[in-house]
This record gives C-alpha cells, structure tokens and sequence, in this order.
C-alpha cells in the first residue's frame, strides 16, 4: 500500500471536513448577530447559543486546520521488516480468525477512516490506549484490541 497516497486520502478528507465545518461555522455566526436572533426578553437565549455553537465549530475548524498541516509536513519513513512501530507507520494486524486489518500512527485526526485500495485504514494516534500498545511493537508481537465485546488479540503482520 503506498504511503503517500494514504496520506493525500488523510489530508483531502481533512479538507472536505473543514470546508463543512468552516460552512457551519459561518452559519452559526451569521445566526449569531442576526436581527432576528436579538433577544425578545431577558429569558430569550437564541442568538446567546448561536454565539457559542459558532465558537465551537470555529475551534473545530481550527483543529483540523492544525492536522491539516501536521499531515501536509508528515514524513513517510520506510519501516525495515526488525523496525519498531512509530509515527508515520502503516500497521496490518491479523486476527486469531485470519481477518486483517489496517492502521495509520499519524499525528492528530485519530478515529479518522480512510478507504485506499479497497481497504479501510483507521488513523491512530500515539496518544491514544490503542496507539501506546502499538507505539514501539515489532511484527510478530501481539497488542490487545478491546472493543464492545471480549478483548481480542491482534498479532502485529506487518509494518510499513
């Protein structure tokens, strides 16, 4: 799988999502100081909440712009078959079931789901439980998936 185009997948999504965030965040704000919005009487809270929905969603916009160029500035190092798991990895883990399953240690944006290839790649951070059992891992060790049913081991198959 090649490096460089997950991480254009990363960062074309991350733009698609501030573009919608950014559109929200306007919206909100135009809300906000709308005549329509001032308050009625002192219980009359509308254009108050539309004042603090816009600042969420600019803080929000602000974040991805933050992984936008973290993920623009990111290098890619080649990982040698002895090399152990850091930032800029792409980690395949196998299941006791033979299932396989892809993720990308990237920088911020964790949670974030890309498809490449027809193959689906969560983005982990080295910050996250899952990403500091993964973070200094060598193939063939095992790291503890836990999810909303049994905890279940993941043998680590590959890093690129």
């Amino acid at each position: 799988m090649n490096k460089s185009a997950l991480r254009d997948a990363i960062v074309d999504q991350l733009r698609a999502e501030l573009a919608l965030q950014t559109g929200a965040a306007l919206l909100a704000r135009d809300e906000a100081i709308s005549e329509e919005s001032r308050a009625e009487n002192k219980y009359d809270t509308h254009s108050q909440e539309a004042a603090y929905l816009a600042e969420g969603q600019a803080r929000q916009a602000a974040e991805i712009e933050a992984s936008l160029a973290h993920y623009t500035s990111l290098s890619l190092p080649e990982f040698s078959a002895t090399a152990t798991i850091a930032l800029g990895a792409l980690v395949e883990l196998s299941s006791p079931t033979g299932k396989h399953s892809w993720y990308f240690i990237g920088p911020r944006a964790g949670g974030s789901e890309v498809r490449l290839n027809g193959r689906s790649v969560l983005v982990v951070t080295p910050q996250s439980p899952f990403g500091r059992q993964l973070v200094g891992r060598q193939v063939g060790e095992m790291v503890t998936a836990a999810g909303r049913g049994p905890s279940t081991m993941l043998r680590i198959a590959s890093i690129m």
